[in-house]
């Protein structure tokens, strides 16, 4: 009956632990912005967040072809990692961001520069770079999924067979990168799927990231301790 007693002395410490852990993690300052600055933080114009014309993309692979020029026309060529597209004589020409049809305008002015007379380009996409979202944290599946139209930050979760049962929900944040500039935004997932908070848009490239709860881990972990502690266990 002692061991018991201790036992179950020992558990009750260890709550009040965790409680004294929960209470200090709930009065920590978030360093990526929340609530409504966390959708501010992340937001990009209208115009750009929903793009009206596909454009360029590292790994794109295009057709380049230069009217009455067949040496300078090339039909297969891939933008590389940083964005550059290597044509014949003019050399290197940074794409991405770009449309099509404006490449093949920037590859005109440029052969029209010094080496041809009143020159025509057509830009073709052959096959484009696919576009993707990722999940990371505390998901049961985290990884890297292509990105379709609509999605948003609960759909990204159910990418990754929803959270798991250490994860944080008041801390999933989202990194995004516009023009170059990192951004990221903490939301709370409870609030959005119980209609309090709106979802938040996705755009391909955004990162996803679920935060871990250190205090609901040791709960887990204590509960699942319990047999091993022995609290429960009868004694003669």
């Amino acid at each position: 009956m002692m061991r018991a007693r201790a036992s179950i002395f020992r558990f009750g410490v260890a709550l009040g632990a965790l409680s004294g852990l929960s209470a200090c993690q709930g009065g920590a300052q978030p360093v990526v912005p929340e609530g409504d600055a966390g959708y501010a933080a992340i937001a990009v114009p209208a115009e750009s967040a929903t793009p009206k014309r596909y454009t360029l993309l590292p790994g794109d692979i295009l057709s380049v072809r230069v009217y009455d020029e067949p040496d300078l026309s090339v039909e297969e060529i891939a933008i590389d990692n940083a964005g550059v597209l290597s044509l014949p004589l003019i050399g290197d020409v940074r794409v991405t961001g770009l449309t099509a049809t404006e490449l093949a305008r920037t590859v005109e002015a440029a052969y029209a520069a010094d080496y041809l007379r009143d020159p025509r380009v057509t830009v073709l996409v052959k096959k484009a770079q696919v576009r993707t979202i990722a999940v990371e944290g505390e998901v049961e599946l985290p990884g890297v999924y292509p990105y379709a139209e609509g999605q948003t930050l609960l759909t990204a979760l159910a990418l990754g067979r929803s959270p798991t049962e250490k994860a944080k929900m008041d801390e999933v944040m989202i990194f995004r990168v516009v023009d170059g500039e990192r951004l990221a935004g903490r939301f709370d997932a409870n609030a959005i799927r119980g209609g309090r908070m709106p979802d938040v848009p996705l755009m391909p490239g955004d990162t996803v990231v679920v935060g871990f709860s250190n205090a609901r881990g040791i709960f887990l972990d204590a509960i699942r301790a319990i047999p091993v502690i022995g609290i429960f266990r009868p004694y003669p």
